[in-house]
């Protein structure tokens, strides 16, 4: 079967579920930590929140607004496909957004409080614009999570907005700007559908305990930093 958004499919098992479970300001509003998770962040203006409704084949499941970087919150998304059950985790954007530098710095204790502690966290997904040179933001975070044994990869997004020659041209250029095994950087196009399987490989890889069936063909994930 294929999950479908807006006439185009993408093909693979089927969405079953994909809805919000909970929003959070810090860990006292976390879910139980019962299923692998996966995060999502970038800058504010990347489309996270496209990529994200890509994924599951549904409309409008991340929160969107008009004004870039409105997101404040961490939302946890159940999401269940095939026999995979896990959650998205959408991480407040950076760069661009009209915020003061006390909100700025808030921001950044929430995400990084998130990603050094949370037990379940199994992949990061750092989006970045195909059109866009990475910055210090994005080369700091992918080695601030290398230094804390977090699985990362990053997502080129927006690649249906260049010509076939000038796309391969860019993320030829992209892959080795990250500091991490070039194989791990993947280009995606949201409307089209590019890339999306490629990233849900790349997921499920990273969480095998979340399918029942894959304990009898994988090694268990390894377990993440702070957990027993």
């Amino acid at each position: 079967m294929a999950a479908r958004r807006g006439g185009s499919a993408v093909a693979g098992p089927p969405i079953h579920e994909a809805r919000i479970e909970t929003s959070a300001a810090g860990p006292e509003g976390y879910p139980p930590a019962d299923l692998p998770e996966v995060a999502f962040l970038g800058r504010s203006n990347v489309g996270k929140s496209t990529l994200l409704t890509r994924l599951v084949g549904r409309r409008q499941l991340a929160r969107t607004s008009s004004t870039p970087g409105k997101t404040r919150l961490l939302h946890f998304f159940r999401v269940v496909r095939g026999e995979l059950a896990l959650r998205f985790v959408d991480l407040p954007g950076y760069g661009y957004a009209r915020v003061s530098r006390r909100e700025r710095a808030g921001w950044q204790r929430l995400v990084e409080t998130y990603l050094e502690t949370r037990e379940s966290l199994r992949l990061v997904v750092l989006l970045q614009d195909l059109r866009r040179e990475p910055g210090d933001d994005e080369t700091l975070l992918l080695a601030w999570l290398a230094e804390r044994e977090r699985n990362a990869i990053v997502a080129l997004t927006k690649c249906d907005k260049l010509k076939p020659m000038r796309r391969a041209e860019r993320v030829r250029a992209l892959r080795p700007r990250f500091g991490i095994d070039p194989e791990r950087v993947l280009a995606t196009a949201a409307p089209t559908g590019a890339g999306i399987g490629e990233l849900w490989r790349a997921i499920e890889a990273a969480c095998p305990e979340a399918n029942p069936r894959a304990e009898e063909t994988a090694s268990p994930a390894r377990p993440s930093r702070g957990s027993s």
